[in-house]
């Protein structure tokens, strides 16, 4: 079975870096949804525990729950809870829901400054804050989320200030309906870089984390490392000679004589198929013929290789982006930290 190695100093790295934007590492909040981004729920959640890292960001209950004893505040984004916990926090992302929440649930209220995708209107602020209190629901935070702050466009700055508007009819709301004071967040990890002096009570800290960010040049953020790297064992190999085609479809035919081996990492694994006869591993170890299922062909003899270590160039290949190239792996697959 192919493996992952999870680099702990690289990681440690890419959070200093974090912490010194943010001020303190008392604000970061380590976005562990889906897999932890594919590097593994509970082996990051372990190293962010060992860092010092207090707060978590997930997508489900469920998620929450298996890494609940590592922090001190976990915030679901997504689901709406069965009972309550004092460690997690629930978003509310429509108005319409407000009532499922069950009584006495720490909640925190997502407002659509401009994405337009989960959130209330800006125009419901007072109808949800009524609606929270008529539910007996605790709320403890309003936050939003941004839509093109790793682009270089205004859209950053009309947002944070959409999100100064909404922070300042809040803490109205929050008087007049008698709540305390509330806790306010709306950088991701590329909103973080984009501030000259960070004041929010938080971040909530993805992809910088784990070394993947990619920013326009002019925007570009210096030291981050990729903690991820991906390696494949070797099934069989086989002399191929001049002309004979490999894999299904016979897409790749030898150019000379060569020597082929198949790898145990496929697209079943994570190993996106559009990237079939156009990749090079960062060793310079070609990918032949269409990516099968179960197992990859490379032009080479070795017992193991590398097939990437760094997910923004393999994202490249596959004309897509880092994300999707880590949360395309597999859970089952092995996750080594070293």
């Amino acid at each position: 079975m192919a493996y992952i190695t999870l680099n702990k100093n690289n990681f440690f790295n890419n959070l200093d870096i974090i912490a010194k934007q943010t001020k303190t590492k008392d604000k970061i909040a380590l976005v562990l949804k889906d897999n932890a981004y594919g590097h593994g729920l509970k082996e990051m959640a372990t190293l962010a525990s060992e860092y010092g890292i207090q707060k978590a960001v997930v997508r489900t209950d469920a998620e929450a729950k298996s890494i609940e004893k590592f922090f001190e505040y976990i915030l679901v984004l997504c689901d709406i809870p069965t009972n309550n916990c004092t460690k997690l926090r629930y978003t509310i992302n429509d108005l319409a829901t407000i009532h499922l929440f069950p009584k006495g649930t720490l909640v925190e209220l997502k407002v659509d400054s401009g994405m337009h995708r989960n959130g209330i209107a800006m125009s419901e602020l007072k109808s949800a804050f009524c609606k929270i209190k008529e539910n007996e629901l605790i709320l403890e935070a309003v936050f939003t989320h941004h839509r093109s702050a790793d682009e270089l466009s205004s859209e950053w700055f009309w947002q944070k200030n959409t999100f100064k508007k909404i922070k300042k009819e809040s803490i109205a709301l929050a008087k007049e309906f008698g709540f305390g004071a509330l806790r306010f967040h709306s950088s991701n990890s590329a909103a973080l870089f984009r501030h000259t002096s960070f004041d929010e009570d938080m971040a909530r800290v993805g992809i910088a984390a784990y070394g993947c960010m990619q920013f326009p040049n002019a925007l570009k953020i210096e030291g981050l490392q990729p903690i991820l790297s991906l390696y494949a064992n070797k099934i069989s190999s086989r002399e191929l000679h001049k002309g004979e085609c490999i894999g299904y479809g016979g897409t790749y035919e030898a150019k000379q004589n060569c020597i082929v081996s198949n790898y145990n990492f496929g697209y079943a694994d994570g190993f996106l198929r559009n990237l079939s006869n156009r990749y090079t591993t960062p060793k310079g170890v070609e990918l032949v013929g269409r990516i099968s299922m179960d197992n990859s062909s490379f032009l080479s003899d070795d017992e193991e290789i590398l097939v990437f270590n760094d997910a923004r160039e393999i994202a490249t290949s596959a004309d897509t982006i880092s994300y999707e190239i880590l949360t395309s792996l597999k859970s089952y697959i092995k996750r080594d930290i070293i």
